[in-house]
């Protein structure tokens, strides 16, 4: 079974991106990459880093009205990747359409609330209630909207696959014990996120900072 951890690789500079892709490349289940790779380095970067041979998780995050988004969606083409993400809140038939628009092979998961958002950046945005309240109904939106998963914390994962039991689940806000926790608020451990759910873990920095990145995701991993 290949690794569950996906490598966040934040960073525009393309060297520095290929170097830690082939640092981790061993150990690691797949890349993940977000906005601010994607914004320098555009499908070109995507597909010189797929070259490596490691499955691609596109982060964008996607939210616009539905035609948008199912065009912005096959506008990747030819990056076929494993997962791509998009904003539950955009609503179920800009989820539909995502999906549709989607190539076959490519797991489309809706994000739920960020892990830099807690209890009272939900209520200054006009949600009421908590974040576990809010990935449930979320969850169950994508659900119906045929997603493939969610994205959520890991203390909210184990609820929601209690609720979708054949759901994909992506776990971010990973830190290891001994991790600074930087910008998030609703983290977990690699093995706590496992235990609880998560089909696989996004870690960024732990890893892509550390002075040795595949001795930091070894060790990640042995935890596992």
């Amino acid at each position: 079974m290949s690794s569950p951890i996906f490598v966040a690789i934040d960073t525009p500079d393309m060297e520095r991106a290929r170097a830690i892709a082939a640092a981790v490349k061993r150990h690691a289940g797949g890349l993940k990459l977000g906005l601010e790779f994607f914004c320098h380095n555009g499908r070109q970067g995507v597909l010189e880093l797929a070259d490596l041979g490691l499955p691609i998780f596109l982060d964008l995050k996607l939210h616009d009205i539905p035609n948008t988004v199912a065009k912005a969606v096959q506008a990747l083409a030819p990056i076929t990747p494993a997962v791509l993400t998009v904003h539950a809140a955009g609503g179920r038939a800009m989820l539909e359409d995502a999906k549709a628009a989607a190539p076959a092979g490519t797991k489309v998961v809706a994000v739920t609330v960020l892990t830099s958002l807690d209890g009272d950046d939900l209520n200054s945005i006009g949600i009421n209630g908590n974040s576990h309240s809010q990935v449930e109904r979320l969850a169950g939106l994508a659900r119906e909207a045929g997603l493939d998963g969610i994205v959520c914390s890991g203390n909210e994962v184990k609820a929601a696959r209690k609720q979708w039991k054949d759901g994909f689940f992506v776990v971010p806000g990973i830190r290891p014990a001994d991790s600074a926790v930087g910008d998030q608020k609703r983290v977990m451990t690699p093995r706590g996120a496992i235990d609880a759910g998560a089909s696989i873990l996004v870690i960024g920095r732990p890893v892509t900072a550390a002075e040795h990145p595949d001795e930091a995701l070894r060790a990640i991993a042995a935890t596992l």
